[in-house]
């Protein structure tokens, strides 16, 4: 019976494990801060393994800044930090599948690795641009406390410290990279194959951004920046010249990352030689001269009148001599007069829609994306407009507008594909998936996380009621889901007839609701609604806060024989069952966005994720009806107390039990 850990991957021993078994000659023993002994990695010997040459040091192309090494020492660094249900402040518990995460991102993020490792399709951020007056988390790797002390001190409701990082600290852009360094590197792996990162950012930290993700998602995923047009010009503007764009920078995880957009749709014929296979045509010249491509530098015949095409000497065609007798034999070359609706002086190329729809699988009818953005994106007024309306009033300073969101996902993502945000803010991507969803169809999940910053008690949100912005973040997914749920759900009139007497077309699947008279004849009220049935407006709200584990539970060295009396338990008092469960869920990589359902047998509350993919019961005492009731449903995992069994003879005979009635369980305890 295995125990969980409770603590987030240790990113530094699996990175040690995974180079041990590529170069073992480089792994070595070293000691660590509490003496013991541990493997580690000899670095100038994997050097040596890693080049033909004899590496002796030397200049190399770099990007570098004061506290980069502990940033990322900081990001393989686990926690024991983990994350509270608040069922209160949620909405939908039950069915949905969203989350909404307060606390710290690079807590969060590193809480995530195991649960969310490689699900995540796309994410979205848009950090602090370190103008001098936004927030930077002030992580403690990044500071000593004595410059800590000179910045200007303000504390959220937890009393973590934030502050502003001022142009006046010598280490301003240092400790810019260094808050985003960590969270990039750890964002990375919760993407899928697949996925990608979009990354909204001004001038100040553009350049060095760019740097740090050629670093961490690699120079040759970088895919595009996008410019955003946030503003009209303006006429007060330093030098003269007003900086109306912002970027969009885009980096994939690997080259599986493919976007695109609905494009015009293609004409395709069906012809009575080829039934039941529409074609299309396409040009077989390419731009190439005949010395660049003298294979393809020939003249066409047609094998039924003998007539002759020659290639141009400076577009030669696209297929060489031998490839033209292939696709001959395929029907593929169509010739002028081969039908009469097409108007063609040369042959050209056929295509099925049968290769076109195999070639493309789910993108087929889509194309390649342009970086310029449609004017319909909207600026940074519109996202102030946007929220504006939501609130009645200005609550939240520079949103963007959650239509450039929701373009950036409808490029890449659909189904049920999730979404994550780590800066949420206003939680404007929550309300773009939203949208997405009700436009297209698609059941997408977010994931917002959002520390809890204060809100001036002279701004408007705060007289508003909003003390935090994660409060402002959480209302608007509320009002934006019900504003969604009802634009979708209304009618339009329509006049019955025309004035040339002829009925009015059919508004399938719209319905007519009753017809009226008016002074202008009579007119049908139909029903234009969407089935939103299905549609996600909930969200699950998590709170980062320290372990549920007693110290002691982590620290058995500094437990004495004096301290036994007072160790009833190794959970902290006041943890709930909700508590324990989704720690148990992130621990044992299980996404904690996946249905929970409850069972009582013989007194025994049990929890059950996902049908099976986890079961727990907590409860101090647990009788064998209870386990034999849990192995009947022959789950993937089971965690119980540890403290629920007296005896190491309790434990084995429940091993036992789920040995005979779901041998592939894996039975854990807390």
């Amino acid at each position: 019976m295995d125990k969980v850990k409770m603590t987030s991957p240790d990113g530094v021993t699996e990175n040690i494990e995974k180079l041990a078994a590529l170069f073992p000659a480089a792994v070595t023993e070293m000691r660590g801060e509490d003496g013991t002994l541990r493997k580690g990695i000899d670095f100038e010997k994997l050097k040596q393994l890693l080049s033909r040459d004899i590496v002796e040091g030397g200049e190399r192309y770099e990007f570098s800044w004061v506290g980069k090494k502990a940033a990322m020492a900081e990001a393989a660094r686990p926690t024991t930090e983990t994350l509270r249900p608040v069922k209160a402040d949620s909405r939908d518990w039950d069915t949905t599948e969203n989350l909404y995460i307060e606390g710290d991102n690079l807590a969060a993020l590193k809480i995530l690795q195991e649960s969310y490792l490689g699900k995540v399709k796309m994410i979205y951020i848009d950090p602090p641009y370190n103008t001098g007056n936004d927030f930077i988390y002030a992580d403690d790797f990044m500071r000593t406390q004595d410059e800590e002390n000179e910045q200007m001190g303000m504390f959220d409701e937890d009393e973590n410290h934030l502050f502003k990082n001022s142009d006046s600290n010598g280490r301003f852009h240092s400790d810019w990279c260094s808050m985003i360094y960590s969270r990039l590197m750890l964002a990375r792996n919760l993407l899928t194959s697949d996925g990608a990162i979009f990354i909204s950012i001004d001038d100040n930290e553009q350049e060095n951004l760019k740097k740090i993700c050629d670093e961490v998602f690699s120079a040759t995923n970088y895919v595009a920046t996008f410019p955003w047009r946030k503003r009209t010009a303006k006429s007060d503007v330093p030098f003269g010249v007003s900086q109306d764009y912002e970027w969009v920078i885009c980096y994939a995880k690997s080259e599986n990352f493919i976007a695109s957009v609905t494009g015009k749709e293609r004409k395709y014929y069906e012809t009575p030689d080829f039934p039941n296979r529409p074609w299309r045509v396409h040009d077989l010249t390419k731009q190439t001269s005949a010395s660049e491509r003298p294979n393809s530098y020939f003249t066409i015949v047609n094998p039924k009148n003998g007539k002759q095409y020659p290639a141009n000497p400076n577009a030669t065609w696209r297929i060489t001599k031998e490839t033209l007798d292939d696709y001959l034999a395929q029907h593929r070359i169509v010739f002028p007069g081969d039908y009469d609706f097409l108007r063609i002086s040369k042959p050209v190329l056929r295509y099925w829609k049968e290769d076109d729809i195999a070639k493309a699988g789910e993108n087929f009818g889509r194309i390649a994306v342009s970086t310029k953005l449609n004017d319909d994106i909207g600026m940074s007024q519109d996202g102030t407009k946007e929220i504006t309306n939501i609130f009645n009033g200005k609550i939240f300073s520079f949103p963007k507008p959650s239509s450039l969101i929701k373009f950036l996902a409808s490029i890449h993502t659909s189904n049920n594909d999730i979404v994550l945000d780590f800066f949420s803010g206003s939680a404007t991507t929550a309300h773009a998936v939203m949208q997405l969803n009700a436009e297209d169809g698609g059941h997408r999940k977010f994931i917002m996380v959002q520390l809890p910053e204060p809100c001036d008690e002279k701004s408007e949100a705060y007289k508003a009621g909003y003390k935090n912005i994660c409060e402002i973040g959480k209302e608007r997914i509320r009002r934006a889901g019900d504003a969604i749920l009802k634009e979708n759900d209304c009618w339009k009139s329509v006049p019955l007839n025309r004035n040339d007497g002829s009925k009015v077309g059919d508004y399938t699947p719209a319905k007519i609701v009753n017809t009226v008279n008016t002074n202008k004849g009579p007119v049908e009220m139909v029903d234009i609604s969407k089935d939103l049935s299905d549609l996600d407006i909930g969200f699950r709200v998590f709170r980062v806060d320290s372990s549920n584990m007693r110290d002691v539970y982590y620290k058995p060295e500094e437990f004495t024989q004096t301290m036994l009396g007072e160790a009833v338990s190794n959970i902290k008092p006041g943890r709930t069952d909700l508590d324990l469960l989704y720690a148990c869920l992130l621990d044992c990589g299980v996404p904690i966005h996946l249905p929970h359902t409850t069972t009582t047998v013989d007194g025994c509350t049990i929890h059950n994720v996902d049908n099976g993919a986890l079961m727990a019961c907590f409860d101090e005492h647990i009788p064998h009806s209870v386990i034999r009731a849990m192995a009947a449903e022959t789950p993937l995992q089971v965690i119980f107390r540890d403290s629920a069994f007296a005896a190491d003879a309790d434990k084995i005979n429940v091993t036992e039990i789920f040995k005979n009635l779901s041998p592939d369980t894996k039975v854990r305890v807390i």
